[in-house]
């Protein structure tokens, strides 16, 4: 990246930090759902939920990693409307006749958008502490799962940039991102897979989100990881990319088309 990139793509950042900061509610919004969802499955389902885990393993531990990605999940469709909210604006149409670096508009978000969510997610591991979790991890398995969630969380920024840019209005910009945000529910982020009937247990078995939790709860509690690890980190590669070349793409396209 060339000096003036760096230069564009740090003021962009600058300028969506401080957006940020004037319009509080997205952000607190996108934290808040994933907050109430751990709260409301723990106090209210924990009870009866818990008894699939068998052992007398603890509710709790088993659900945040799910909580975890599904907060990844919110952040991203805060990410896509608010890039949606400037292309409504004409804020990207006059960011286009400017003397700046191409791509420092999706790049500036991108990072605003990083920085917004690892943010969201050490709020959400503080409540789930206070909550009762009580993870095994050492700085080793801290380390691993941090690295698993910033991989995670630019794969969900590109795609939530690209859902912003495809969409027509804000709000088809966070309909868009509904799948991102309600896929772990049929995973194995509440309830062990083998729990769930046979069609739809192929289905969460074969989906992004189960490796990826499964991976998280291994280096968090301690539990088998097997290959999941491996398919954890190709599945968040692969949607990085199909996130990147399709923001590019359409961002590069005709603004009257």
């Amino acid at each position: 990246m060339s000096t003036l990139a760096i230069r564009d793509t740090t003021t962009l950042l600058r300028r969506n930090l401080r957006h940020m900061q004037r319009f509080p509610m997205m952000s607190i919004g996108s934290l808040l759902m994933p907050v109430l969802m751990m709260l409301l499955f723990v106090h209210v389902f924990g009870g009866s939920l818990g008894s699939t885990l068998g052992g007398g393993a603890s509710y709790v531990d088993y659900l945040v990693p799910g909580i975890l990605v599904m907060t990844v999940g919110a952040s991203a469709a805060w990410t896509a409307v608010n890039i949606n909210s400037d292309m409504s604006e004409g804020i990207i149409a006059r960011f286009r006749t400017m003397a700046i670096s191409r791509y420092s508009v999706l790049t500036g978000q991108a990072l605003c958008s990083l920085i917004n969510t690892v943010g969201s997610l050490a709020l959400v591991i503080g409540v789930a502490v206070l909550t009762g979790f009580r993870p095994a991890a050492d700085f080793t398995d801290w380390l691993a799962a941090a690295g698993l969630l910033v991989l995670l969380t630019l794969a969900f920024t590109w795609l939530g940039i690209a859902f912003g840019l495809a969409a027509k209005t804000p709000g088809g910009a966070n309909s868009s991102s509904l799948p991102l945000q309600f896929l772990p529910f049929i995973s194995s982020a509440f309830v062990p897979t083998d729990s769930m009937s046979s069609g739809l247990k192929w289905v969460a078995e074969n989906q992004p989100f189960t490796p990826i939790i499964d991976t998280l709860r291994g280096l968090l509690i301690g539990t088998p990881i097997g290959d999941s690890g491996y398919w954890a980190v190709g599945w968040c590669l692969v949607l990085t990319a199909v996130g990147y070349t399709w923001a590019r793409s359409l961002f590069n396209r005709d603004p009257s088309r």
